[in-house]
């Protein structure tokens, strides 16, 4: 028997939430392992998996409130198929209630839970028909109400409350549950951006230009990356508008010795190296043969001849470097917190103690790296996050530790305000 598009959608799930596999790469593994599927499916699977991560906080909290059992003591398959049907009935007018509740005892009853398939179908008739009825936290627990509305655990709603006000915090969480074309930036070393822009509305594609760079463009209407020549051709890469103001805060004039000492998979070295346009060279570091293959295959794909990737751990010194870059690229392992709306299993996974822990792996990297940084070179820190111990804290340690590097700039970007992912960069410059 064909597997149906909704089994798909649990098998997705139960391998994020119970198995623990990054949202991303489970996604596109299925995704290619189903490539024969149509368009219109594929896209109903992206979108029930995705949509079901990005608010399964509020789900569980609407479920509770009609099942006699609560959601976290449920077996996962129930759990899964309970929180992904209610995404439907709640966020898809297109899909009929009572299909979804068929489907739903259908799919419990294959996975071998026939027991329980008249408690599936109470539950989530009891919500279909009550589902306008529900009441959520009031504001007067500002905390709770931004958690369940927004789908964001309560210790991160309170981090952020205690730095930025109610109405920030509640730009940022609507912005995460948005859907979001893909950005991707021009190969200027193959062709202009007008040429790569004529090149994909042929293909079929919708294409939107960045407020932000001429070369940077916003997809959206393909079926998937592969699909399309252009990017097979390597005409394009997949990078976040962020990301690309970490090459443009490099200051690249032509010439530039730059060091990426946590590049995988490669895109901001690549963008340096377009900007170099031919002169200088960048060294993409990162810590396994695996990342240095995927840089590698980057760099190939490319065209470019300034760039190489080499196997480095970016907290073992290496002396042959000392003082020898003009720019150092230290875009750090990091919380993720900016990223949500692209990776929203991440919220579910961290914790203040791995905060904690990042924050301080960070500090030990930039004690190493600060020293391949010559004389009135510059050290751009950066990463995709929103937590000040990880950012403008560790700003201030730096400048503190090494007084030697004076910090020249900073920018918090948090999705809302900018159009973009949150992000966090500071640029520091070594005294000649």
């Amino acid at each position: 028997m064909a597997i149906t598009g909704r089994e798909i959608v649990l098998e997705t799930l139960l391998l994020i939430t119970r198995d623990g596999e990054y949202s991303h790469i489970a996604l596109r593994n299925v995704l290619d392992k189903y490539q024969y599927l149509e368009k219109k499916e594929r896209a109903f699977i992206s979108r029930v998996v995705n949509g079901t991560l990005e608010r399964m906080i509020e789900l569980d909290y609407i479920i509770d409130q009609f099942s006699s059992v609560k959601v976290r003591k449920m077996k996962p398959v129930i759990q899964t198929i309970l929180r992904s049907s209610v995404y439907q009935m709640k966020y898809m007018d297109s899909v009929p209630d009572a299909a979804v509740c068929n489907e739903a005892v259908k799919l419990a009853v294959k996975k071998g839970f026939l027991p329980l398939k008249g408690f599936v179908n109470g539950v989530l008739r009891n919500i279909s028909r009550n589902l306008e009825e529900i009441r959520f936290p009031d504001k007067a627990d500002m905390c709770r109400y931004i958690s369940i509305r927004f789908s964001l655990p309560e210790w991160l709603v309170k981090q952020w409350l205690s730095v930025y006000d109610a109405e920030t915090v509640i730009l940022m969480g609507a912005e995460f549950l948005k859907e979001k074309p893909l950005s991707i930036r021009c190969n200027r070393s193959k062709l202009t951006p007008e040429q790569l822009k004529k090149k994909l509305l042929e293909e079929g594609v919708t294409v939107t230009d960045s407020c932000y760079f001429s070369y940077a463009f916003y997809i959206a209407g393909y079926d998937h990356l592969g699909g399309l020549e252009s990017f097979r051709n390597g005409y394009f890469y997949v990078q976040d508008i962020s990301s690309m103001f970490v090459s443009e805060w490099a200051g690249i004039t032509g010439g530039e010795y730059v060091i990426d000492v946590c590049a995988a998979p490669g895109g901001k070295a690549l963008h340096i190296a377009e900007l170099l346009d031919g002169t200088g060279h960048v060294e993409a570091r990162d810590l396994t043969e695996y990342k240095v293959e995927l840089i590698g295959d980057n760099i190939r794909k490319s065209g470019l001849s300034n760039i190489s990737a080499l196997r480095q751990d970016a907290l073992d010194p290496a002396p042959s470097s000392f003082e020898k870059a003009d720019v150092v690229i230290a875009d750090l392992p990091c919380s993720g917190l900016g990223v949500l709306g692209r990776k929203p299993d991440i919220k579910y996974r961290m914790t203040e103690e791995e905060q904690r822990a990042l924050r301080n792996l960070q500090r030990r990297i930039l004690s190493v790296v600060n020293q391949y940084v010559k004389p009135g070179g510059r050290l751009i820190y950066s990463t995709c996050t929103i937590h000040r111990g990880e950012n403008e804290e560790n700003a201030v340690w730096f400048s503190r530790e090494y007084p030697e590097f004076k910090i020249m700039r900073e920018k918090q970007l948090l999705p809302g305000r900018e159009k973009c992912d949150g992000f966090y960069i500071a640029e520091f410059q070594k005294e000649k």
